[in-house]
């Protein structure tokens, strides 16, 4: 597997980045990640739609917490758009998460059993087995129209750039 460094950062450290940088354009790969009542979920359940996929190393974290509520608040805004959030967190803690938080207009997955999303879209952090942060757009036909991989982990992404593309896409 492809290794990335030179990139990702947390808390000034250099950080190892797992599997190939996804470019825009590019077809979006298919992965299998599990929801938070341990069904399986692949990008191909949402075939048709576009989707918002925010990357979060952990849901119980400041930042991710803050990057799971806007998505979620900005969720409820394009009904029309599948807003997926992906960790690494097991579905128990997700599920946990969710119900405390209100969290009900996006669909949260765990990828911590394979790492399958994490090593087809290269946000896989080697030194921690996490996901980094970031966001991606993909459009209707699964291509890639939007992606940020956020290169300090303790920043979030560009909202504003991310929701401009869907804007653009709806």
């Amino acid at each position: 597997m492809e290794k990335r460094t030179g990139y990702l950062k947390m808390k000034g450290n250099p950080l190892t980045l797992l599997g190939r940088e996804l470019k825009v354009g590019e077809k979006a790969p298919e992965f299998q990640a599990l929801t938070q009542d341990l069904q399986p979920f692949s990008l191909s359940d949402t075939a048709g739609k576009l989707r918002v996929v925010s990357v979060v190393p952990s849901i119980d974290t400041p930042v991710c917490d803050a990057q799971t509520r806007f998505f979620n608040q900005d969720a409820s805004k394009f009904p029309d758009v599948a807003i997926l959030s992906i960790s690494v967190d097991l579905p128990f803690a997700i599920k946990r998460y969710c119900a405390a938080q209100g969290i009900e207009n996006l669909t949260t997955l765990s990828d911590h059993k394979a790492l399958d999303f994490g090593s087809k879209y290269g946000f896989v952090i080697e030194e921690l087995r996490l996901l980094s942060r970031g966001v991606i757009v993909i459009d209707k036909d699964d291509v890639i129209r939007y992606i940020q991989y956020v290169p300090n982990v303790e920043d979030a992404p560009d909202f504003d750039s991310a929701l401009a593309a869907v804007k653009a896409l709806s």
